[in-house]
């Protein structure tokens, strides 16, 4: 085998270790994928207040596990629709240009939200994203802050059953925030005042009013709540579950990991920071205004009664102790809703959420991924589809690596002039494999060449490849964004088939035979790029190059089309390149020749 065939031979086997480790590690593996657990009634469910801090004897202990709470919509059953459940208790409306819902008057919860901006498919008409749902409704997920008294105080503070009042006709809108009212009976009268912004970010002021004779001690807190498991994507490289930063450090817990671990929940200790749970484009986390809030935060699993339920929550470390008189006061946010890119930074900014825009999984590599985004999102800016973007990136990519490139096609085509040598060589020493490496090893160092050289533009690809890859698929931005024709979405694979004649057959094509137009161009420019090269004399190395753009065709059908949009196309300016180049420096490429013997060796085969 001569060396530009044993070259080609290492770029391919990069290449197919490459694809298949993604197929085998990262894409979604139906099997793993967890359906959802109908939730408990409120009744069955595991009272998870946070219990303070402080162990000294005046602060509470941890809840028991399968406590029985006050049921928080009455009436309400886990199997009921949640058109239904919301009927049953009363609510103050929410509406935002990026939200509708309500807010629950029984708790005081946020439990209804729906996404406006975003729908369940491509399809216009198809239903909006609904993120928020009430307990007693199928998947139950809500988020909600609150008061914890003492251990061994007789203080009644706001829980799930309190019925709490708002202005008649209260609307919650941006710039028009909303108060809710409850009194204990004891002297102490509750306020919880929500507003919110014209995205997804809700401020909640708590305040307490002693109108008693003696003082009171109250620690705040909030939490997120999710009953069921959802259906999860699967993905290694992307983490669905439960999320926080604390203590400066990323905290990912997937709900497999966190129910196995029973009742025990995760115990940390942080100054500021946030969490709560996150899906692959939305999620909802609580956390102190002040970030510079000493806070006890928890996660952990709870049996709600045959179902799952988690649970993310903090609770400040130290009481507030509001004197006869006085007033108590706590700030917190809420975050329910799409992770964007730009507006999770601008949070981050805005109210100084301590790395706040890790709760987009850039993965280990946010160094490349994340200055991947911002090279499409400004492209896209300029040009105004995400697929001309990719176009465009894979241009901009390759006059960077141009001259890592060009000095390796050039190399290649110093290759091939030493080829008469090299063979010259290893008939000279055929019997003494250690002189012919030697002798080869001089001619290279004369010429200045490297036997290597052909595999550096596969090389160069791989951190392109995989940066692209998580862009498309772990940011919103992408979802849902066209290219063009039959092109509706560049984070999902081409719809369209070969097998049923890109949809002209009327049935359905199983999902490993989604071969559609961008793969096999793909693959077409692959077989052409492959033909800048004549054919090895063996047949079996020259079958195996034959067929190789096939097996790749086959293999990429599953990625985004947005992947396999930017592969054909840097095949083709690949092609062009190398040619140039080759031709720049006196190597013969006889590609039209190639393609015709490549063609008539197939029907030689056949």
């Amino acid at each position: 085998m001569n060396e530009e065939s044993r070259n080609l031979l290492i770029a391919i086997a990069l290449s197919l270790a490459i694809l298949i480790g993604w197929q085998m590690f990262f894409l979604p593996k139906a099997e793993r994928a967890v359906t959802q657990q109908p939730p408990a009634t409120s009744a069955q469910r595991t009272d998870a207040t946070p219990a303070a801090p402080d162990r000294d004897a005046a602060t509470p202990a941890a809840p028991v596990a399968g406590k029985a709470a006050p049921a928080a919509v009455p009436g309400a059953s886990a199997t009921q629709p949640r058109d239904a459940v919301l009927a049953k208790s009363p609510r103050v409306k929410i509406e935002t240009p990026s939200l509708s819902g309500s807010i629950n008057l029984i708790g005081g919860r946020l439990d209804d939200l729906k996404l406006v901006k975003y729908r369940v498919s491509v399809d216009p008409g198809s239903p909006v994203i609904t993120l928020l749902s009430p307990e007693g409704a199928r998947n139950a997920y809500y988020a909600e802050p609150g008061w914890v008294a003492p251990a061994g105080s007789t203080v009644k503070v706001p829980g799930p059953d309190t019925r709490w009042t708002a202005p008649d006709g209260a609307v919650l809108k941006p710039g028009q925030p909303v108060t809710l009212s409850w009194d204990n009976g004891q002297g102490l009268i509750f306020k919880r005042t929500y507003a919110v912004d014209a995205n997804y970010m809700f401020t909640v002021t708590q305040r307490v009013e002693n109108r008693g004779g003696q003082p009171v001690t109250l620690f705040p807190f909030a939490r997120v709540q999710r009953h069921g498991i959802p259906k999860l994507q699967g993905f290694f490289i992307l983490h669905e579950g439960l999320i926080g930063v604390l203590g400066g450090e990323l905290q990912e817990i997937d709900y497999a990991d966190l129910k196995e671990d029973g009742a025990r929940p995760l115990v940390h200790d942080s100054t500021g920071g946030w969490l709560g749970i996150t899906d692959k484009y939305w999620a909802v986390t609580v956390m102190p205004r002040d970030g510079k809030e000493t806070i006890q935060a928890r996660f952990f699993h709870l049996k709600a009664g045959a179902g799952d339920a988690f649970q993310a929550d903090y609770l400040r470390k130290g009481g507030i102790t509001i004197a006869p008189g006085g007033t108590a006061r706590h700030e917190s946010l809420i975050f329910a809703g799409a992770k964007e890119v730009n507006l999770i930074d601008a949070y981050e900014t805005q109210y100084g959420i301590e790395r706040f825009e890790l709760l987009i999984d850039w993965g280990w590599f946010y160094f490349i991924t994340k200055p991947m985004f911002w090279l499409l999102h400004y492209l896209y800016q300029l040009l105004g589809n995400y697929g001309l973007a990719i176009l465009a990136a894979t241009v901009l990519i390759k006059l960077v690596l141009f001259p890592l490139a060009n000095r390796s096609y050039a190399s290649m085509a110093e290759m091939r002039k030493l080829q008469p040598e090299l063979q010259r060589i290893q008939q000279l020493h055929k019997d003494d494999r250690m002189k012919m490496q030697q002798a080869m090893m001089e001619l290279y160092r004369k010429h200045k060449v490297s036997p290597m050289a052909g595999c550096w533009p596969v090389l160069v690809q791989i951190p392109v490849f995989f940066a692209l890859y998580k862009v498309l698929f772990v940011t919103i931005d992408m979802r849902h964004a066209p290219f063009v024709g039959w092109i509706r979405d560049l984070s999902a694979p081409d719809p369209t088939s070969i097998f049923n004649l890109f949809g002209l057959l009327p049935f359905e094509v199983p999902q490993f035979l989604m071969i559609g137009v961008l793969p096999i161009i793909m693959g077409i420019t692959m077989w052409v790029q492959m033909r800048l090269n004549p054919p090895p004399p063996d047949p079996t190395q020259a079958m195996i190059f034959n067929w190789m753009p096939v097996f790749f065709t086959f293999l990429l059908g599953t990625f985004p089309a947005g992947l396999v949009l930017y592969w054909a196309w840097n095949n083709l300016l690949s092609i062009i390149q190398q040619y140039y180049i080759m031709k720049k420096h006196g190597a013969e490429v006889n590609l039209w020749q190639n393609i015709r013997s490549a063609l008539s060796f197939g029907r030689t085969r056949t």
